[in-house]
Formats: C-alpha cells, sequence, structure tokens
C-alpha cells in the first residue's frame, strides 16, 4: 500500500512538473544589421529551440548558427566565415535566462503580460548579460513569448571590413519569438 502511494506520488508530481515547462523547436530569432547604406544584412532562423519553465521561471532559447537565413546567399556565406560567426567551430547561440519579475505573470491565467527577463547570451565562445522587457501571452495552455534588444558586435569579437565601412550596424537588433505548448 504504502509503495502504491509513493509511486501515485511520485507519478503525479512528475506530471506536474513536466506541465510546468513549456517547448518547442520553431522559435523565430531575427538578426537586423541593416544600415542607412545597406538593408541587406537581415536574417531569420525559424528553426531555434526554447523553453519556458513556469516553476523556475527560467527561459531559454538555442539557434544553430547555420540556420540564419539571409535574402542574398553570399551574405548568408560571410556570415558564416571565420571572421564573422564561425558557425563551424560555434555551431550555436544560446540564451539562458530568468524572470527577474515573476509576480508579473500568472501563467495560469489567459492574459499578455510584460516581464523583464535577465540573463547570459553565448554566440561564438562568448558570453555577455542581456536584460530586456519581454512579453509572455497566456493563451489556455499555450504560451507565446517574444523580446527584442540589441547587442555589440564587439563584445563578441565579430568584426570585419563591412561594420567599419558602414555596410553593417556595430549593434544589431535582435528579436526572438515563440509558441510553446
Amino acid at each position: 500500500m504504502k509503495k502504491t502511494v509513493l509511486t501515485l506520488s511520485i507519478a503525479i508530481t512528475s506530471l506536474i512538473a513536466i506541465a510546468q515547462k513549456k517547448t518547442t523547436t520553431s522559435a523565430t530569432v531575427g538578426f537586423d544589421a541593416s544600415t542607412s547604406i545597406d538593408n541587406l544584412p537581415k536574417a531569420e532562423n525559424k528553426t531555434a529551440i526554447a523553453a519556458i519553465d513556469q516553476a523556475k521561471n527560467t527561459i531559454q532559447f538555442e539557434a544553430a548558427i547555420k540556420s540564419f537565413a539571409f535574402s542574398n546567399p553570399k551574405i548568408q556565406e560571410h556570415f558564416n566565415q571565420k571572421s564573422w560567426m564561425n558557425s563551424d567551430e560555434f555551431p550555436k547561440a544560446t540564451f539562458n535566462g530568468v524572470i527577474t519579475n515573476p509576480g508579473a505573470v500568472n501563467f495560469k491565467k489567459d492574459g499578455t503580460y510584460t516581464v523583464n527577463v535577465e540573463g547570459d547570451l553565448s554566440i561564438k565562445g562568448k558570453s555577455q548579460k542581456v536584460t530586456t522587457p519581454a512579453t509572455i501571452v497566456v493563451e489556455g495552455k499555450k504560451l507565446k513569448a517574444s523580446a527584442s534588444f540589441s547587442i555589440k558586435l564587439a563584445d563578441y569579437e565579430i568584426d570585419g571590413q563591412p561594420i567599419s565601412a558602414g555596410k553593417v550596424s556595430k549593434e544589431p537588433k535582435i528579436t526572438v519569438s515563440a509558441e510553446l505548448n
């Protein structure tokens, strides 16, 4: 009898824990480094992995660098080269963060909530703190999350002639959006 109760308790606890973590493998991460000289350095990755753990108030994103698609294949080729993203050696970018004001969102009630997220963004083997507002939409059992922020390419040791020539922004805008189940 005690074993049955213990087993049942563990099973229920596991189901609750699983239900509190929402994930997707089709999150979108955008990269916009366009300038007044050139509006081509824009890319999107629609196969990023994202997770929100409602119990721990954590948010994670992972994007394969080679999955960023540009309208111009030549720019995509340059983006993946060693002097830029060096995607052969550093195949992914990651973000691991927390909701710093967890009381601002009620995961059990439908609505649109603005939260603050802080975490580490790792690109090309370099990690930097990022703090940004984010929007979380609760719709039944689904969550939608989105945020945008800028990064400094120099913080990640990304440089090159197009940056110094003004064709690529030194501080591109990053956008993330995900629908999680």
